[in-house]
């Protein structure tokens, strides 16, 4: 399979299922603390999965088939089933129990930009609703097939969209929506640079999805994230182009370039856009260092920001995503063991990692490493070497896969992220984790609830959760609904924002008036109204649900 074909498999993440690592002291520490009664629970064969007919009426076919070809409108079986959903908790369940009735009722693949733009007219002449489709990998609904009171609906399969243009003179480059990650690295690389964009979804998201939910990478810190990149974009929209200047800076109002970065496929299709790009860095550093506690990492990581020291990536795991990831992990080694008696005597039992790294030419990465390295160790910090940074960089993409081991155990694994001021950022991280904790637990189903930061301000920083608990068998989504409102209650109440990266998707859309206002609402139903008269595109995403 070549790298322009990789397809995640129906079921879960990654193109074949990996088998689990965890060592059985790991497992029983979930047993016990979860309660969990050692079920297996795997997926459903593919052949199993139940599948409504396709809905597409043969005027809507040929109205299709006369922009891209018949070879190109895939309404097979495997096909629809792979579009129905993309990688969130409940998406997960309903696929691996054989749900896909909420699935597209053909697959589209245009070949171009005017490709696109001949099927957003053709689709609101035939009340088809539209889903731009990257790599499926959105954790918050994004990519959800909803027919919304339209005939039908279409996945637009955008990967055929792979153009790269580089402006070496100007560290641009302007690439087409459907490349993924891989690709679009191995493309720059080639010409002796990088975006440094390296999201935990990575290997299968797209440009045009980075761009489309404002998505942060694992180097934001240092590389920034997607909306900064951004320089222009072009997108295809119901009602005509956009087209936005890849100025370095503009004072001609409010930028258009704005409307578009964000707007998850509700106003129209992305089909390029124009990022900053770097020289490819001649030198990686990575290290470990420990905290005797998440408050202490916070604030020497506040401090290096604030000094304008900070790596390229900064990771600062709290007591029990550290404990929870060692113990997943651990090998029982004798260096292990040293190096657990070692944190002991220096106070740093029960204690939490950082996993930090620098980017760029080897005089720069000593110089910013050799200052960081000095406010860490001001503010507490025990180095522990490059051991666990190369660990970490080997596995940055192992979440997603070690969660689908986990289902296979019978037990709930999600994410769900929020970012706010350094004042309050403690604050937050204790409400969120106790809602998370008490609306698991009122149902009998008692959870760990681990946290990082990640993307480090000035200002602030982000804060993602990760939470498990034993399946609530045969009312799974309940369980999960019951969870996910709880945690964003306590984050608007705590003034957080709803999301940092993972965009609003279906799952955010209810809290998008307490993160914009009833009246900033209203000005984004202008925009789609006026993009998008006939409301094809991505129905039910990002904007709330009207009422009435």
């Amino acid at each position: 399979m070549s790298a322009g074909d990789r397809r995640m498999r129906w079921d879960g993440w990654g193109e074949r299922p990996r088998g689990s690592s965890f060592p059985e002291s790991g497992l029983r520490m979930l047993g016990a603390e979860l309660g969990l009664s050692g079920r297996h629970t795997p997926s459903v064969a593919l052949e199993d999965v139940g599948l409504a007919q396709s809905r597409l009426t043969d005027a809507a076919r040929a109205a299709l088939v006369d922009v891209v070809g018949a070879r190109r409108v895939d309404d097979s079986r495997e096909a629809r089933i792979r579009r129905s959903a993309g990688r969130s908790y409940p998406d997960l369940i309903r696929l691996r129990s054989g749900d896909a009735a909420v699935a597209p009722d053909a697959v589209v693949s245009p070949a171009d930009h005017d490709e696109v733009a001949e099927l957003l007219e053709a689709c609101a002449d035939q009340r088809i609703a539209v889903v731009p489709f990257g790599g499926g990998t959105s954790v918050v609904g994004g990519v959800e097939p909803l027919h919304d009171g339209f005939d039908s609906v279409i996945a637009l399969d955008l990967r055929r969209l792979d153009s790269v243009a580089v402006d070496h003179r100007s560290l641009t480059a302007t690439l087409g929506a459907g490349l993924t990650g891989p690709q679009a690295e191995a493309r720059l690389q080639s010409r002796g640079l990088t975006l440094g964009h390296f999201p935990q979804s990575y290997e299968f998201a797209t440009i045009g999805g980075y761009v489309a939910t404002r998505s942060a990478g694992q180097a934001s810190t240092g590389y920034g994230r997607m909306d900064e990149l951004v320089v222009g974009v072009r997108a295809s929209t119901p009602a005509g182009d956009i087209e936005t200047k890849a100025a370095p800076g503009t004072a001609a109002g409010p930028q258009l370039r704005e409307l578009l970065v964000g707007s998850e496929g509700v106003l129209g299709v992305i089909t390029e856009a124009t990022l900053k790009v770097r020289p490819l860095p001649s030198e990686r550093r990575y290290e470990g260092w420990s905290f005797a506690s998440f408050a202490a990492g916070a604030d020497a990581f506040r401090a290096i920001e604030q000094s304008h020291a900070a790596p390229d990536v900064a990771r600062l795991s709290d007591e029990q995503e550290t404990r929870l990831a060692m113990a997943l992990a651990s090998s029982g080694s004798a260096t292990e063991r040293i190096g657990k008696a070692y944190l002991k005597l220096r106070g740093h039992e029960g204690g939490c990692i950082a996993i930090v790294g620098w980017e760029g030419e080897v005089d720069d990465v000593e110089r910013r490493r050799s200052v960081t390295r000095t406010i860490l160790r001001e503010n507490g910090g025990v180095s522990l070497g490059s051991r666990p940074g190369q660990s970490w960089l080997r596995s940055r993409y192992e979440g997603p896969y070690q969660r689908d081991a986990l289902l296979d155990h019978d037990v709930m694994v999600e994410t769900l992220e929020t970012s706010t001021n350094w004042t309050d950022l403690m604050m937050l991280w204790g409400r969120v984790g106790d809602a998370l904790r008490v609306a698991l637990g009122e149902r009998g189903t008692p959870a760990l609830v681990g946290a990082h930061i990640s993307h480090l301000y000035p200002n602030g920083a982000s804060l993602y959760f990760t939470f498990l608990a034993r399946r609530e068998s045969g009312a799974e989504i309940e369980q999960w609904r019951a969870a996910k409102a709880a945690a964003c209650d306590a984050i608007i109440a705590a003034g957080g924002t709803i999301t940092h990266h993972h965009a609003i998707g279906r799952d955010h859309a209810p809290w998008m008036p307490d993160e914009v206002g009833e009246l900033g609402v209203e000005v984004l139903r202008a925009a789609k109204r006026r993009l998008d008269p006939a409301g094809i595109m991505n129905p039910g995403k990002l904007l709330p649900d009207e009422e009435g």
